[in-house]
């Protein structure tokens, strides 16, 4: 297992992971495309056959701070990718990578792949704030903060 690449904002990184549950939840949809994690402000994209209504939008800002108001335990654990497999979409892991994946779970709403760094507790993450979208070639490019 390589250390990460880059020292992500913990708060942020773990909002980043809500999210994409979010997405898969509502809109049956992949994680993020691709994902620009920053400390001030952050975005995601995600492919989409429509762009998300205005009303969408509101819900997705919504459950993504009700699970940040859960209080939800994030664990860390690492397992045999095998088993990872039967559970998770490994379609992102580096052809080199070894027998073994870390996961990150965020209580029992999200687990997926990860080697970045997270809080230990969604009550450390604080408000999610959607700040701007738009939509283009079927991709979904959403920006979003902290507070």
């Amino acid at each position: 297992m390589e250390a990460p690449k880059k020292l992500y904002y913990e708060p942020m990184h773990t909002a980043e992971h809500i999210l994409n549950q979010t997405m898969v939840r509502m809109f049956g949809c992949g994680r993020s495309r691709n994902a620009h994690i920053e400390r001030k402000k952050s975005k995601c994209d995600y492919l989409l056959p429509e762009a998300p209504t205005e009303n969408q939008i509101t819900a997705i800002e919504k459950q993504v701070n009700a699970v940040i108001d859960s209080h939800l335990p994030v664990s860390i654990s690492v397992i045999p990718k095998e088993e990872a497999s039967c559970f998770l979409d490994l379609s992102k892991l580096p052809s080199d990578a070894g027998d073994t994946v870390r996961v990150v779970r965020v209580g029992d709403y999200d687990a997926c792949a990860c080697i970045g760094m997270h809080v230990e507790n969604t009550s450390e993450i604080g408000r999610f704030v959607i700040l701007s979208h738009d939509y283009q070639d079927n991709i979904w490019r959403v920006r979003f903060k902290l507070e």
